[in-house]
């Protein structure tokens, strides 16, 4: 199981201080377009794909801010135990632990910046969609919701 953050990222220069050379060390990340189906309407998010394990443990750290409409998604393509932390994570963030039926199984609002406290699913779920703290809120996002990943899935 890949599960980002529950192994310590590789940038030990960056986290002691050196930007420059260090700054090559961060992954890239490919964009799409995921919905979330609420009852108050469809709601559409530019998300960074996760994909890699080294872009997995690397998620939203070190980010200062992040668009309201963008988000993360660690799309594990099959059930998994995930589990998550903020570690060198700046910006508090909405998790939502979707199901392989695309349903949302349960959500943590508004993780703490920088807590190592674990975040895990409540039972096992395909991905994890990351969004700003608050999201959830303001747009009346729920468990049982629909998340319509990229690609349909």
């Amino acid at each position: 199981m890949i599960a980002r953050r529950t192994v310590l990222l590789s940038v030990t220069a960056l986290a002691s201080g050196l930007p420059g050379a260090a700054l090559a060390q961060f992954e890239r990340f490919a964009i799409a377009e995921l919905s979330i189906v609420t009852a108050g309407g469809r709601r559409k998010f530019t998300v960074e794909l996760a994909v890699t394990p080294a872009q997995m443990m690397q998620g939203l750290m070190f980010r200062r801010t992040m668009a309201a409409d963008a988000g993360m998604l660690f799309d594990y393509g099959h059930p998994v135990n995930a589990s998550m932390w903020m570690k060198n994570t700046f910006i508090p963030l909405d998790m939502l632990f979707v199901g392989a039926d695309g349903r949302i199984v349960n959500i943590h609002e508004r993780a703490v910046p920088q807590s190592l406290d674990p975040i895990a699913a409540a039972a096992p779920v395909r991905a994890v969609v990351e969004l700003n703290g608050g999201t959830v809120a303001r747009l009346g996002i729920k468990p049982g919701d629909r998340v319509i990943l990229p690609g349909g899935g």
